[in-house]
């Protein structure tokens, strides 16, 4: 079973272009980086930086110290109906810790195909109305509101 505690990772690089996956499992749904906790004493850190290598090949340790930054931010929101199934029953809301991550210019991303099929880089405008979920689109807005 999931643990409804998750992270999202906003990965985007210094002209501020932002990158979105799209699900395997659902077609246009366009999102960053997202994953649940794997037990509940999990470091949130830990657990984007684990999502991240999962989901686009990137290894957050080979990257600059201050590359993932813990934005201090937490959503919670109620799980999408046709995915509780993965969730203790009962569970129907799920609490999520935001991240952002500045990778360089040349990162190559290589995605898992079980859970991604397509990726973009888009400005942030962009990427922020493209994101299916609001929650996803607001944490990138927010993001480039900080900076």
């Amino acid at each position: 079973m999931k643990i409804p505690i998750s992270v999202l990772v906003v990965i985007y690089k210094s002209n501020r272009d932002v990158l979105l996956i799209e699900r395997a499992d659902r077609a246009n749904f366009w999102q960053s980086v997202t994953g649940s906790l794997d037990a509940l004493t999990e470091d949130l850190a830990l657990a984007a930086t684990r999502e991240v290598l999962e989901e686009t090949g990137i290894a957050v340790e080979q990257l600059p110290i201050s590359a993932l930054q813990n934005m201090h931010h937490q959503i919670e929101y109620e799980i999408y109906p046709e995915w509780r199934f993965r969730y203790a029953p009962g569970v129907t809301r799920n609490t999520e810790h935001w991240f952002a991550l500045h990778v360089p210019s040349d990162i190559q991303v290589q995605l898992s195909p079980r859970e991604h099929v397509a990726y973009e880089w888009l400005p942030f405008e962009e990427a922020a109305q493209k994101c299916f979920s609001r929650s996803n689109g607001e944490a990138i807005l927010k993001l480039f509101s900080a900076h």
